[in-house]
């Protein structure tokens, strides 16, 4: 597997409270090799998998974290609220959100589909950049467990190693 794994840390920009503990890990060629991306979730606890389209407003998830695979095409992500890192992601590209990371698509080829997942098969809430919901969301933040498996390598791999709390 010809795979390049990156993180990076994003600070709250005061609009968006992203997760100064975990960083975003970005894996880069992931699934180049065919390897099935929703049973691969699946089978390391990654559950709850949709198929789809990322928004193309700031939003995040309180309560838990976030796979995002691309399935097909290529698409700017920005991560991190509007002063964030912006993501070029292409089929087989998989990055791993920590609860509170801002997300919002800024453009896409027209074939662009992605798979994401949650830690357990947790439930997630769509939070928006609403200064009343801002003090739950990141106390809830905090509150969020570090998941047992990486999604993409499963009781051994490079998000377990980043993500120490």
């Amino acid at each position: 597997m010809n795979m390049d794994v990156t993180s990076f840390y994003l600070k709250d920009d005061g609009q968006i409270p992203n997760n100064s503990d975990l960083p975003v890990v970005v894996y880069k060629g992931a699934f180049d090799d065919g390897l099935p991306i929703q049973e691969t979730f699946q089978q390391h606890n990654w559950k709850g998998s949709w198929t789809g389209d990322v928004f193309d407003f700031h939003h995040y998830h309180s309560n838990t974290h976030e796979v995002l695979a691309v399935k097909e095409g290529e698409a700017t992500i920005l991560v991190g609220g509007d002063e964030g890192e912006r993501l070029q992601l292409k089929k087989g590209d998989a990055i791993v959100l920590p609860a509170g990371t801002g997300h919002k698509k800024l453009e896409s080829s027209h074939d662009f589909e992605v798979v994401g997942a949650y830690p357990n098969g947790a439930s997630f809430n769509t939070r928006k950049q609403d200064p009343a919901d801002r003090t739950q969301a990141i106390s809830e933040i905090k509150n969020v467990p570090v998941p047992n498996q990486d999604p993409i390598f499963g009781e051994e791999g490079p998000l377990l190693e980043k993500w120490i709390k």
